[in-house]
């Protein structure tokens, strides 16, 4: 495991001396776990403030369902969910940094503009080829997912890390240095669940990358399959697990959605995986 900085406009987030935990904030109707409860912005802030009072280390503002299936938004729609909390969180000065969850340049840009620290995009600047610039020109960090369409791999960890190679890629041609981009293998996008099993256990492999890496697997799919069908509001445990197997593996940031359970679970790996580094002192 790695340390890194990573600049903010207006702080610096350290990596490696401890798992960061990012809180999940969709304002979004139709999220597969918790669509329409935080839609209105005065909720929506209210339960970021929630989870910095919970442990959070991030907060990440998303305004489109990414779940398998979902119903594409426009910009404009985009836009009208996020950049109300982002411009309201930023002036009651909460105290962590705000990320954005888009594929959208568009919405990337308007985030960035009203106070957002760092973006989150799940096709991994891919998808949209203003995305990286707009990174760049902000120079704002951002989470690089691998995605792609249908499950078909060569190699899976391969084929994962040739894409998070060619984000780097475009990283550097837009003139975003590479500190900035944070990779993220993409648990739960373009993998059946037997895959993204098979990416937590060998997660390891992209440390070769030599870049910190984000896991996001809360209440996901997989988790209901592994625990026979389980519904999202029930698989606490299965998110715990898989937490903790990613923080062995290499992960330096959670995406999750219950806080406070799993800011435990990231500091009790942390203990045993980064003795000396992860906070835990003993005394007597």
């Amino acid at each position: 495991m790695g340390t890194w900085r990573i600049p903010l406009r207006d702080r610096v987030i350290e990596l490696g001396q401890r798992t960061l935990v990012m809180g999940i904030l969709n304002v979004t109707p139709d999220s597969f776990s918790d669509g329409g409860r935080y839609l209105d912005p005065g909720r929506a802030c209210e339960r970021a403030w929630q989870m910095v009072e919970e442990g959070a280390d991030i907060v990440d503002v998303g305004g489109e369902s990414t779940r398998p299936g979902h119903t594409p938004v426009p910009a404009e729609v985009e836009r009208e969910r996020v950049i109300p909390v982002v411009r309201r969180l930023v002036a009651e000065g909460l105290p962590v940094p705000i990320s954005v969850d888009t594929m959208k340049a568009e919405v990337a840009e308007a985030a960035l503009e009203a106070g957002a620290h760092m973006l989150n995009d799940v096709w991994g600047l891919q998808r949209d080829p203003r995305m990286v610039r707009v990174a760049a020109r902000y120079r704002a960090p951002v989470v690089a997912m691998h995605n792609q369409e249908g499950t078909a791999y060569r190699s899976l960890m391969d084929d994962i890390a040739a894409f998070l190679r060619r984000s780097l890629e475009l990283a550097a041609e837009a003139g975003l240095g590479e500190e900035l981009v944070i990779v993220d293998p993409g648990i739960g996008f373009g993998k059946t669940a037997t895959q993204n099993l098979d990416v937590l256990r060998d997660l390891r492999r992209l440390t070769a990358l030599g870049r910190p890496i984000l896991v996001g697997t809360s209440r996901k799919s997989t988790i209901g399959k592994v625990l026979g069908g389980l519904p999202p509001g029930e698989r606490l445990e299965g998110t715990a697990a898989t937490v903790a197997v990613a923080i062995v593996g290499g992960a330096d940031i959670v995406r999750v959605h219950d806080v406070r359970a799993m800011v435990r679970v990231a500091r009790m790996t942390d203990a045993i995986v980064r003795p000396g580094r992860g906070g835990f002192v003993e005394v007597g």
